[in-house]
């Protein structure tokens, strides 16, 4: 009797474990951070936004990919916020209504990066623009993403600044990749190619080989990264509430001091410039 009693009542008591397990897992918090390369591959991720889950319970879960891809993803209310690295894009995707506020985060700088030999004998230059100016005029290789990334845009812009039409030599000693950085720095280190690279990316880089800094210090070179909230009036599916405290954490105090103690090798790869 009590055997027939307990198989009857088993699968209430199942059911109703099943039904109490349903908001618990409705109440686990995360937002989509639609992100470049460089702060994934950094590694900067990983060390900081465990402290921010520590601190909200909200889980950040991160697409990394070129800015030019990020940003079409966020403009399909694929993610809750963007985090990226090339500023007029950025403002245009606030401007047209896709993201509600942007704010500075934290900057580095770009660096054009070469093997010992320096077929083009750039070493030294602070003149980025004169610097691959002489690449393309000495038919030096050059390995560029060409992947429409942060990187590439200012790449793109320090061509037109040296008046070299890249597209003419496209398959000459001009290579695009359409690969991500880490991706297109070791076709550079393959094949004996200079390259522009943002240094946090540089420094966490494992494939240098013989190769060094050819070219550093332009204020050309400046590399800002901006933070925005996906617009919930697109988008209704936008986390709003999470997605702003990431914001507010990472601009903020806490997340700002995090972002600076990231460090590789004695080296700071990122430093926070956020102003609310």
């Amino acid at each position: 009797m009590f055997k027939t009693r307990l198989a009857r009542i088993a699968p209430i008591v199942l059911l109703g474990c099943a039904m109490l397990s349903v908001p618990a897992l409705a109440e686990e918090k995360s937002i989509l951070v639609q992100s470049t390369t460089s702060t994934a591959n950094s590694g900067l991720y990983d060390d900081i936004l465990p402290i921010f889950t520590a601190k909200t319970g909200i889980k950040v879960h991160v697409v990394a990919v070129g800015t030019g891809q990020a940003i079409k993803n966020a403009q399909n209310g694929d993610g809750d916020v963007l985090l990226v690295h090339a500023k007029a894009s950025e403002e245009k995707f606030v401007a047209e209504g896709w993201g509600v506020e942007r704010f500075d985060v934290m900057y580095n700088d770009f660096i054009i990066v070469g093997p010992a030999a320096d077929p083009a004998g750039i070493a030294g230059s602070k003149d980025a623009a004169a610097a691959m100016k002489t690449i393309a005029d000495s038919k030096s290789l050059f390995a560029s993403r060409g992947d429409n990334s942060g990187t590439h845009k200012k790449e793109v812009s320090l061509w037109k600044d040296a008046g070299v039409d890249t597209a003419a030599s496209s398959g000459d000693w001009y290579r695009e990749t359409g690969s991500g950085m880490g991706a297109t720095l070791n076709t550079a280190v393959g094949m004996g190619a200079y390259a522009m690279t943002d240094r946090g990316t540089w420094i966490s880089f494992k494939n240098k080989g013989d190769y060094r800094i050819v070219v550093e210090g332009d204020d050309k070179l400046f590399n800002q990264y901006g933070v925005i909230l996906v617009n919930p009036a697109r988008h209704p599916n936008v986390k709003q509430a999470e997605g702003q405290a990431f914001i507010d954490w990472i601009t903020g105090d806490e997340g700002q001091a995090a972002i600076a103690a990231y460090m590789l090798d004695g080296q700071q790869l990122f430093f926070p410039n956020a102003r609310r």
